[in-house]
């Protein structure tokens, strides 16, 4: 496989895969980047099929340097030039912080953030010197706010609305664009936690896989820097910012007390 390709990593399903169908409708010759080696194969063909694009797929756990190296070891093997990156994996682990082992805490960070750094910057820098390309990053509107029980991902996800922005506006002279989406909790498989009910917050449903896939790669293909998939995320998130952080803090500790 070579020429342009969208490479998506988290892709064996969720939004991931979402993700990659939409690509896919539109045009996109893919790459895709999972854990999971026997349903991404699967899942390849099947898209390639479909949609008559060229689909190609490699499993590597991204949460280490070795599995990073993996994907960009495999891009410059096979000719590929990523034009649209979508950094989609993520882990998330429920729990206080203190009662979740420290080793999880690691492996979250080392996927949510070192994994998104150590894609991206060699390949902007491809699309910098290329003066075209797109980068979807894909956050949470857990970073816009701290959110207890979920310290470790909320804050991984500040970090990456945070980077996304700040790479955006670095890029500003050129052609390529930087889009960080954060949608809400979201009918995937991150969200049920074992032993307990899937995560979800009062009055706000939770979204489909295939609502934000469609809002963010239309974003994404807008150029714009930040979105937040489903109008009750948007306003709760605006409203969230707006109010003195006391508040907010005793807000998000009351939604939480009732059960996220």
């Amino acid at each position: 496989m070579s020429g342009q390709v969208a490479l998506v990593t988290g892709a064996s399903g969720g939004i991931g895969w979402a993700i990659a169908e939409v690509l896919a409708e539109h045009g996109h010759d893919l790459l895709l980047v999972a854990r999971s080696a026997p349903r991404l194969e699967e899942r390849a063909e099947a898209i390639a099929a479909q949609h008559g694009i060229r689909c190609d797929w490699m499993a590597a756990d991204l949460a280490s340097e070795d599995g990073a190296n993996a994907v960009l070891d495999a891009v410059t093997r096979r000719g590929c030039v990523v034009d649209l990156l979508v950094n989609n994996a993520g882990a998330l682990h429920e729990g206080d912080f203190l009662d979740v082992p420290l080793e999880r805490h690691e492996s979250l960070v080392s996927l949510n953030v070192l994994g998104v750094m150590r894609l991206t910057h060699p390949l902007a820098r491809q699309m910098r010197d290329r003066n075209a390309g797109r980068i979807l990053n894909i956050a949470s509107t857990s970073a816009f706010n701290p959110v207890p029980s979920l310290a470790s991902y909320a804050a991984s996800k500040a970090f990456l609305l945070s980077f996304s922005e700040a790479l955006g506006m670095e890029l500003s002279g050129t052609a390529v664009t930087v889009t960080a989406s954060c949608p809400g909790f979201t009918n995937t498989g991150m969200i049920e936690q074992e032993g307990r009910k899937p995560m979800q917050l009062p009055v706000i449903p939770n979204l489909e896989p295939r609502a934000v896939a469609e809002h963010s790669y239309a974003a994404c293909m807008r150029g714009e820097p930040v979105t937040v998939p489903g109008l009750l995320n948007r306003l709760s998130s605006a409203t969230l910012r707006r109010v003195p952080g006391w508040l907010r803090r005793r807000a998000i500790t009351m939604i939480k007390d009732r059960g996220i």
